[in-house]
């Protein structure tokens, strides 16, 4: 008889839990899974996936508009939001669906329900205990709204993807990638859109000529952009919110989003009463082989607070999977992961920021370029490409790469891959360029940036 139910027992469907119950299978382990929202987590239903879709459905309109510089007439335009909602998910459903089976196709044990942890060994789900050899945290992160009057009248981006309607006024909340992007969504698809950020510049902890840039190309689209400034307070009156701001300005809106962070789903699963430790943030302490304080409890993806991506949450699983059920010593490495945000235009980048390549390695030479893309000579748009290498001069190694432009998180994994390859700037220099496309640039640029430059100079 088995000493335990299961080998692994996972707390969690989403892309890190699934990928690492499915593979552990496949290597042999009797798993199961539990989950009480929906297959595939985040990413899937209310993260990358939606949002890219609804991405694509907000540049039809400028697409509409520079169809006419080749020659094309396009009639009278409508947009329905409940169309595009019940598309968006239907084509979810299907991606539930996949998820469902690649479990059952893998022997995965699949329990519907809310999951937590009893002690080192047992979790209870909808009020069954079931033992395990491992246990595998995999809750991901959830949305936080700070605790303001009237926050209770706010949403935030999980709720953004099941509006009844498309609101006319909009105000997002935030300086990180993800209010970034819906901004750029409601926007494009006919809001006027105001975001606002309690800091000097938003998308902390991004090269500061791309955070420049693309404020720049963001205010040409019209979205008021407003930077040290913060809600105090919501209130409802009838239809309209009324959001009063710290200095007293108030403004009207018909939804209100917040996206301003979000929080390790760790909370009410029994982790702390089992032994294992939570930091300051509220996420789960693991070491480099995703191990908690309690030897048989393991945790990756969101709930541990590295890089909260879902490719990196896919990539801890394999990780983990291949050391509890293969032998493997493996540890995830997390430098120079690639990283898009799917703003208007995109960003991609990948290593480091300029701030960051001098401060390691003090001297390094700077590679940048801003144009007109070829696409808007006939068009008459006024976006901007935006490219820039960052090369360690000692070694001539590209430490840094950032663009700002369409397509830009194509380009970028591209790029990723010559990163993980210790790419010199001599060899991209010595790579052919693809013409005409706008991502030659990276491989022709022969002019550095003064060091005493602040800003890049425009074409």
């Amino acid at each position: 008889m088995a000493e335990y139910d299961y080998d692994l027992f996972t707390i969690g469907a989403g892309s890190g839990g699934v990928r690492a119950a499915r593979i552990s299978a496949t290597y042999g382990a009797k798993v199961g899974i539990a989950e009480d929202r929906y297959l595939g987590g985040t990413c899937v239903n209310v993260g990358c996936v939606p949002k890219k879709l609804l991405v694509y459905a907000s540049h039809f309109a400028e697409e509409f508009e520079d169809a006419a510089g080749f020659g094309w007439t396009v009639g009278k335009r409508r947009f329905d939001w409940p169309t595009l909602i019940a598309n968006k998910n239907k084509e979810i459903e299907r991606l539930n669906g996949i998820y469902e089976r690649l479990l059952g196709n893998a022997g995965v044990e699949l329990h519907e329900g809310k999951a937590s942890v009893v002690d080192a060994h047992t979790v209870s789900v909808n009020g069954k205990e079931l033992t395990a050899k491992y246990i595998l945290v995999a809750t991901g992160g959830w949305p936080v709204v700070p605790d303001i009057p009237g926050k209770e009248h706010a949403i935030t981006s999980n709720e953004a993807f099941f509006l009844d309607d498309l609101p006319k006024r909009v105000i997002v909340v935030g300086g990180g990638y993800i209010a970034v992007e819906f901004a750029g969504i409601f926007n494009g698809l006919g809001s006027q859109v105001t975001q606002l950020y309690r800091g000097p510049h938003f998308l902390r902890g991004f090269d500061d000529d791309v955070r420049t840039f693309l404020a720049d190309e963001m205010r040409k689209k019209k979205v008021d952009l407003r930077f040290n400034a913060n809600i105090a307070r919501i209130e409802k009156r009838g239809d309209v919110l009324l959001a009063e701001l710290e200095d007293g300005t108030e403004m009207e809106a018909d939804v209100i989003m917040y996206a301003t962070g979000r929080a390790p789903n760790a909370n009410g699963i029994g982790l702390e009463e089992a032994g294992v430790e939570l930091n300051r943030k509220g996420a789960i302490v693991v070491d480099d082989h995703f191990k908690t304080s309690v030897d048989s409890v393991y945790a990756i993806g969101d709930v541990i607070d590295r890089i909260a991506l879902t490719p990196v949450a896919i990539a801890e699983g394999m990780v983990l999977a291949d050391n509890l059920f293969r032998g493997g010593s493996g540890t995830m490495d997390y430098a120079d992961v690639p990283t898009a945000v799917f703003s208007q235009p995109n960003i991609g980048t990948c290593g480091l920021t300029e701030a960051q390549a001098r401060e390691t390695y003090g001297a390094v030479d700077v590679y940048a370029s801003s144009f007109t893309p070829m696409k808007h000579a006939l068009t008459g748009n006024d976006e901007k490409t935006f490219m820039k290498l960052i090369v360690d001069r000692a070694s001539d190694r590209v430490v840094g790469f950032h663009m700002v432009g369409p397509d830009a998180g194509e380009t970028t994994q591209g790029v990723g891959i010559a990163f993980k390859c210790g790419a010199t700037k001599a060899q991209f220099d010595a790579t052919v360029g693809i013409h005409p496309t706008a991502a030659e640039e990276f491989v022709t640029m022969r002019e550095k940036v003064p060091d005493d430059a602040k800003k890049v100079a425009a074409d």
